[in-house]
């Protein structure tokens, strides 16, 4: 039997769980669908599902493991909940950047955060932010963070400039 992850973060969705897992697993590396819990009549007069549709969705991010959960319209998602993912390059920054914004609020888009197309908030964020919201460069941490904050999608190229002065 396989090890289970200690921590599984559930994501509640109204009713598009299904969807949204395989969406987010078609951008992801090393992504899969597990196991699909349906409704059942059992409960029905509770949940007011359709027998059959799905009520919870496991599934895995690059061997992070996750729960989406059909639970109706209850609850909604807000930005003191995002996923961060981190990159090592602006080609990573660029594809995860696109691939999550299809569809999303581009009103909720800002230093590096954009929320999808099912109200989600991600953190799109290079590498590279450690060493410039932190180096030993007088001013530079200052300048960095003047840069990203005039950014929506963060770009390393010009957040490094900043950092250096020679933006």
């Amino acid at each position: 039997m396989p090890e289970i992850q200690r921590l599984t973060p559930c994501l509640w969705f109204d009713q598009q769980a299904e969807e949204a897992a395989r969406f987010y697993v078609s951008i992801f590396q090393n992504s899969k669908i597990g196991n699909v819990a349906r409704y059942t009549e059992a409960g029905q007069e509770i949940h007011g599902r359709p027998p059959g549709s799905a009520m919870t969705v496991a599934f895995q991010l690059d061997g992070q493991e996750f729960i989406a959960l059909n639970g109706g319209p209850v609850f909604k998602f807000n930005e003191a909940i995002s996923l961060v993912v981190n990159c090592d390059s602006q080609a990573e920054v660029d594809y995860y950047w696109e691939k999550l914004s299809q569809g999303g609020d581009e009103q909720a888009q800002q230093c590096g955060w954009l929320k999808d197309r099912y109200g989600v908030s991600w953190q799109v964020v290079p590498t590279a932010m450690a060493e410039l919201m932190s180096g030993s460069l007088p001013g530079g941490a200052q300048r960095a963070t003047e840069a990203m904050l005039k950014m929506k999608k963060l770009d390393i190229g010009e957040l490094r400039r900043a950092y250096e002065g020679k933006a």
